[in-house]
């Protein structure tokens, strides 16, 4: 009874319910095998009935049921497969965030099987975008030699230089971007207010301003800045100045673009969140602070908007033009002549 000893045994495709033992000199039996892909860790090919028979002289196996899968082994898939990616334009390979596996083995497994590739391809930079709710994989990726280049809300970027020279990536944000409003009236009045903070100059009357927004215009971010903080609607006259300082917040170089305005309105409405105060202050009063008087820079930038009310000033104008790098309308700031000096 030895075939009966192995057809009892689970083995691949074979399951064995029931054998019984009947004397007759042969018998052909029919099967038709059922989906077992639940108990295997490939995918099947479709099922197919097979006649087997089975004959030891006089005995035969009867089968009450005997399920038979045949896998297709040329479907297999042993190896993990290479991430989901597309090439950048600079020899390099940026993965898609969507399409990481959500297992950190498969994950670490289908990382390793990636980077051998494109190593061979000659890949250069690879760029990985982990998004917040995939944060599980980020060790498993610096593991692989992944480095941080930068993070925003909802994901993280790394990065992997593959040549075996300095690596020629871009470095990540290195620039804070403010912008300050210049208001002035026909009364040679400024728009000023007082921040509410426990900085050096909360005492300090000064102009209005913050940090723009992810794909805001700066002279856009100015008016908003203004509005936000005093309730004042203006519109966009000309860029003044700007000031670049470095290792400042975050060890960051910061850009700060100085905007003149014109009111198109004079009542004030702070946002008590930030603002102590707002008010009309005239100008004189204004520059003759000790705090600007002190701050060479600051007291230049404020001389050139006055110079500019005066018309013995020009600045920079924002000129809407067709740009090729994104196909898309984008402002040039330059000046446009002619000035009235």
């Amino acid at each position: 009874m030895a075939p009966a000893a192995v057809l009892g045994r689970n083995f691949l495709g074979f399951r064995r319910h029931e054998l019984l033992k009947e004397h007759r000199v042969s018998r052909t039996e029919k099967f038709t095998p059922y989906d077992s892909s639940r108990d295997l860790p490939w995918k099947t090919s479709p099922l197919k009935t097979l006649n087997l028979t089975f004959s030891m002289g006089d005995d035969v196996i009867r089968r009450n049921r005997i399920h038979v899968v045949l896998p297709d082994i040329s479907t297999l898939s042993w190896e993990p497969e290479v991430l989901d990616a597309w090439d950048d334009e600079y020899g390099g390979v940026v993965i898609n965030p969507w399409s990481l596996p959500s297992s950190a083995n498969a994950f670490a497994s289908a990382l390793k099987t990636s980077l051998f590739d494109w190593k061979l391809k000659g890949k250069r930079g690879i760029w990985l975008k982990i998004l917040e709710e995939q944060a599980d994989l980020v060790p498993i990726a610096i593991q692989e030699g992944f480095k941080y280049h930068h993070a925003e809300t909802g994901f993280l970027m790394l990065t992997y230089w593959i040549p075996d020279e300095p690596c020629l990536l871009p470095a990540g944000p290195s620039h804070q971007i403010g912008v300050g409003g210049f208001a002035i009236n026909d009364k040679r009045e400024v728009l000023v207010v007082k921040e509410k903070c426990s900085c050096s100059s909360s005492d300090v009357w000064k102009l209005p301003t913050g940090y723009i927004n992810k794909s805001e215009d700066l002279f856009s971010g100015a008016v908003r800045e203004v509005k936000e903080e005093t309730g004042v609607d203006t519109a966009f006259l000309e860029m003044v100045a700007f000031r670049h300082v470095h290792l400042v917040a975050f060890e960051k170089s910061d850009l700060l673009f100085v905007c003149m305005l014109k009111p198109l309105s004079s009542d004030i409405a702070i946002d008590d969140k930030e603002i102590q105060a707002a008010k009309w202050m005239a100008y004189d009063e204004f520059i003759g602070q000790p705090y600007y008087q002190e701050d060479h820079m600051l007291k230049k930038a404020m001389e050139l908007c006055m110079e500019a009310y005066e018309d013995r000033y020009c600045g920079f104008i924002a000129h809407q033009l067709p740009s090729k790098l994104d196909g898309k309308l984008s402002y040039l700031y330059y000046y446009g002549g002619p000035c009235k000096i």
